[in-house]
């Protein structure tokens, strides 16, 4: 039987040419940023959660950033893995010029000058008790505003050290504003605020932990208290207006992939560039089911990262982006 049709969708799938021709989105080198991980001591180790990534040397660190650059990814962002004999109540060592990530961040500028470097803004991989703050005088809550004063001294010391970005992660309320203000008042306006504006309390974001040494162990507190519900659009989208009036020159959605939902929410109200993390429980999931011969790794993990760009992200933070950058090298 032959149908009377005039319309056939299926006649633009014919072809890889013309699939190439009508495809609505792609996932852009340029458009994928690496998040590295830096420690202490002239050695790598891995982390165990996830397959191929490192807690890197310097100087290893170094070397992977100037490889992507040349294969053009364009920004890394570097998340510090402090020895636990420097982590305190308070996360001091945040606000130590000598200490690693400001001396990651200027070694990195000198080194690939022309690559964007963002630094993370947050105390949990400073502090002994794994929160994104210091906590009140009961200890069964984060102080809020204290808390800000130390990330605008830290956003501030970043900036100074050659950060491009700052990336506030804290979900503090109003730490984009104050931190915008204190780097206007110290000669640094400059530089931009990537703000982690709908950042949700979630189960994916275990092997990181691990990687930067930040779980809270048996602390009573939950970092609920302080990000977002998983259940919660609106409340989402109120954090992203409240980061945009603050300031904010870059909303980012984390994690990535189970909340395509708020991604295309947030791209919908507002004007402002948005970034999506693809976390380490995305990552890890997708390494473990493929290790166990359940997907097929490389079409799960393209169709991954296309989703979350079709879905309306301007930039992606994914750990596949330095591997990704090597394969796509080899082709050309």
């Amino acid at each position: 039987m032959s149908l009377d049709l005039l319309v056939r969708p299926r006649r633009l799938r014919g072809s890889t040419a013309l699939r190439a021709l009508v495809c609505e989105s792609r996932v852009e080198t340029d458009a994928l940023i690496y998040p590295l991980f830096v420690q202490e001591g002239e050695d790598d180790t891995p982390v165990g959660a996830m397959p191929g990534v490192l807690r890197r040397s310097l100087r290893s660190l170094l070397q992977e950033c100037r490889e992507v650059r040349a294969l053009g990814l364009r920004a890394v962002a570097v998340f510090p893995c402090i020895s636990p004999e420097k982590k305190d109540a308070t996360g001091s060592a945040a606000l130590d010029p000598e200490g690693l990530l400001p001396r990651t961040l200027r070694a990195l500028k000198e080194a690939v000058p022309d690559l964007a470097v963002i630094a993370d803004v947050a105390l949990d991989p400073y502090t002994s008790h794994g929160h994104d703050g210091i906590l009140d005088a009961s200890g069964q809550d984060v102080a809020n505003d204290a808390t800000v004063d130390l990330l605008i001294q830290q956003a501030l010391l970043e900036a100074e050290a050659g950060a491009d970005v700052v990336a506030p992660s804290d979900m503090m309320d109003g730490r984009v504003g104050a931190i915008r203000r204190g780097l206007d008042a110290a000669g640094v306006s400059h530089v931009p605020i990537l703000s982690y504006a709908a950042k949700f309390a979630s189960a994916f974001y275990g092997p990181f932990r691990e990687a930067v040494g930040s779980k809270t162990g048996h602390n009573a507190l939950s970092k609920a208290t302080y990000q977002l519900d998983p259940a919660n659009t609106h409340e989402a989208l109120r954090e992203c207006r409240l980061d945009e009036t603050e300031g904010a020159d870059i909303l980012m959605i984390k994690p990535a992939g189970p909340y395509l939902d708020v991604i295309r929410a947030v791209t919908e109200h507002t004007s402002l560039p948005v970034a999506a993390y693809q976390v380490s429980g995305e990552y890890a999931q997708i390494h473990a089911a493929a290790r166990l011969g359940w997907l097929d790794y490389r079409r799960t993990r393209d169709e991954s990262l296309l989703a979350i760009r079709r879905a309306g992200a301007r930039m992606i933070f994914s750990y596949f982006a330095g591997e990704i950058a090597r394969e796509r090298a080899r082709k050309t």
